[in-house]
């Protein structure tokens, strides 16, 4: 606990910096609203389509933002990733034109180490899941000029982040609650130091990927197993510390769902709104579907779809 106190957050100047930083470098992506009636809430719902973003993810935020601040040079960038922070540090790699390594764990769908290596990426794959990924990348860009882009876990990552939240207080003025997944923690704490005294920010994780609940519980991040249907994106092992310091303030309990709720909030996108998100993406919509999110009845709630890396259509 004692690091996340003396971390430093990025302020109001990093995250309106990255915002001008970013603009016209990411899409703005769009919001939909929902029909309340048909989800079986009283309430006004929004989705914001951040899986319209380059690569398929909010991640390419971050990544960029990281870049445009610390141009690489020498050996260029690496990172690890279980996709979308591959596929997102090879786009901005490319945006810049500098060569990339990305470290895959052997765990991730095939699509999503091909879309890495599609922005011209070096792909290594790795056996297990993100913690075995990352490890492996540090070992190679030890002694090398490199730019390392964590996943989750820095604050030009997170002040990158944080320009989705800041669309959002754009797009929907009146918005008191955002849902969003949660995996390493970059999103949620971009987002909720974006909307910091504007709005509630929710992060939800999968039950089977909880370490933002056991980092809350513990008193600070400690590893955790991980598994399921959205290990993939959301199988970090360990939050970050920007991600516990955002919770910890304010004693946030992160919203727990199981793997059948994001398989159903999967269905429910794609048949009734044709938004195919992957089941990390739909995590956070998982918990107002389910009920392990209840809104007050007139209020206004953002739920952030965040990535589409996928060709699995739910059936």
């Amino acid at each position: 606990m004692g690091r996340a106190e003396i971390l430093r957050l990025p302020g109001e100047r990093e995250l309106a910096a990255a915002a001008e930083r970013l603009r016209g470098q990411v899409r703005r992506t769009p919001v939909l609203e929902l029909d309340g009636a048909e989800l079986g809430v009283p309430a006004r719902v929004l989705v914001k389509l951040e899986l319209l973003q380059h690569t398929g993810s909010f991640k390419a935020r971050g990544a960029l933002n990281t870049l445009l601040l610390r141009p690489p040079a020498g050996d260029g960038v690496v990172a690890a990733s279980g996709g979308n922070h591959g596929a997102a540090v090879a786009w901005a790699a490319a945006r810049v034109a500098v060569p990339a390594r990305v470290f895959v764990p052997a765990t991730s769908p095939p699509v999503k180490a091909a879309r890495v290596a599609s922005y011209g990426a070096e792909v290594v794959v790795v056996d297990g899941y993100y913690p075995e990924a990352f490890a492996a990348a540090e070992r190679w860009a030890a002694g090398r000029s490199v730019v390392r882009v964590h996943a989750y876990d820095a604050p030009e990552v997170v002040a990158g982040q944080a320009t989705l939240g800041l669309e959002i207080a754009e797009q929907v003025p009146e918005v008191s609650t955002v849902l969003v997944s949660c995996g390493g923690g970059g999103l949620y704490a971009g987002t909720g130091l974006a909307l910091a005294g504007r709005a509630a920010v929710v992060p939800v994780e999968p039950e089977r990927c909880p370490s933002l609940s056991a980092a809350v519980a513990a008193g600070g991040p400690v590893p955790v197993e991980v598994g399921g249907v959205a290990a993939d994106s959301m199988g970090a092992g360990l939050v970050g510390r920007h991600g516990y310091a955002v919770a910890a303030p304010s004693r946030t309990t992160p919203l727990l769902v199981p793997d059948e709720a994001i398989v159903a909030a999967r269905r429910f996108l794609w048949e009734r709104c044709r938004v195919l998100a992957e089941p990390g993406g739909a995590t956070a919509f998982a918990a107002l579907l389910s009920g392990a999110f209840t809104p007050v009845a007139g209020e206004t709630v953002v739920v952030v779809v965040s990535g589409g890396n996928t060709t699995d259509v739910p059936t």
